[in-house]
């Protein structure tokens, strides 16, 4: 991926210093503050973009970043407050349920309740003009162009039932041993039929802070131990709200006469997550509340911030639609070569 524009201060000093400028010097201090001041971490591009490029250095990498820097004790410190900052206002925005009950009927009713509106998936489905499902697939590309990566971080972090459960699901999320079903690949060839670019990252100066802070959500729920029960929670809630949604993007591809091919992304997840749904909820996540009692409400948690953070996200860019506007930062016109 290569380096997107700086959206302020910490952003901007993150991306010098990857660029290789020692100057940038990655002062703790000014991670720190930049947390204090912000009025809304969740939706805060500054923070957002830079947690989600120090992040990055985890996965795939940067264009023309140094791989050291990847456990460079400086950059992990400055992560370190901008984590802090992140989970704290997740906790203090986010109840934390109590497994009162089985976790995995815990977990039906989180869904359940969280279901209270009408979503992204239905405006596609009846409402969406062509354009905006353009934007749809951009926002979404960020996460689905990885799709998978952040929970299989979670798998030698379990054991049994969970870990077998797991490796089931994420095996069906890399194609079952067969390259081109991956799902970041068929998710990159709708982009292409949608006449979009499907490189990662290519519209990473497109998309807003919500984006970039439910790819976060994944990444630090699933870069630490201690929060294993969470990520199990959040892949959970994330399989058990795919299916229905899926069918109903695909239904609005095909109203606009986008065709199969570019329906098969949503045609795929279909089935798949109607299988895994139960497969997440009570073999991974069930599984796991057995094996590990005290890890119960950290499941539930995930499910909730997941719920939470993707809510809000599909929210406002069906908000922005309905308004007759664009969800994204800048029109898609405006991409680099």
């Amino acid at each position: 991926m290569r380096l997107p524009e700086p959206r302020g201060e910490v952003s901007g000093l993150v991306i010098e210093r990857l660029r290789g400028d020692v100057a940038s010097a990655l002062d703790p201090a000014v991670a720190a503050a930049a947390v204090r001041r912000s009025a809304d971490l969740l939706d805060d591009d500054d923070v957002q973009l830079a947690l989600f490029l120090l992040y990055e250095l985890h996965y795939g990498g940067l264009d023309g970043v140094d791989d050291a820097l990847e456990w460079e004790p400086e950059v992990l410190a400055f992560r370190r407050e901008l984590e802090r900052g992140y989970e704290a206002a997740l906790r203090a925005l986010i109840p934390q349920p109590h497994a009162t009950r089985d976790v995995p009927e815990a977990l039906f009713a989180l869904v359940e309740a969280a279901d209270d509106g009408p979503g992204l998936s239905s405006w596609v489905e009846t409402d969406a003009t062509a354009e905006q499902v353009r934007e749809v697939m951009v926002h979404r590309s960020i996460y689905t162009l990885k799709e998978a990566d952040p929970h299989s971080w979670a798998i030698p972090r379990l054991h049994g039932r969970a870990k077998s459960a797991l490796v089931e699901i994420q095996a069906d999320e890399y194609g079952g041993g067969r390259p081109e079903r991956l799902h970041a690949e068929i998710f990159a060839k709708t982009m292409r039929e949608l006449d979009l670019d499907d490189r990662y990252g290519a519209y990473a100066d497109h998309v807003p802070a919500l984006v970039y802070a439910s790819m976060n959500l994944m990444s630090l729920l699933g870069l630490q131990r201690r929060l294993r029960g969470a990520i199990a929670g959040h892949l959970a809630a994330y399989e058990m709200t795919s299916s229905i949604p899926c069918r109903a993007y695909a239904n609005g591809f095909r109203r606009l006469g986008l065709g199969d091919e570019a329906a098969d992304y949503f045609d795929e997840h279909v089935e798949a997550d109607a299988v895994h749904e139960q497969l997440a909820a009570r073999d991974l996540a069930g599984a796991l509340a057995d094996d590990e009692p005290d890890l119960a409400d950290d499941i539930l948690f995930g499910a909730s911030a997941c719920l939470t953070v993707d809510g809000r996200l599909w929210a406002s860019v069906r908000a922005a639609f309905e308004a007759g506007g664009s969800a994204l930062r800048k029109p898609l016109d405006e991409a680099r070569p």
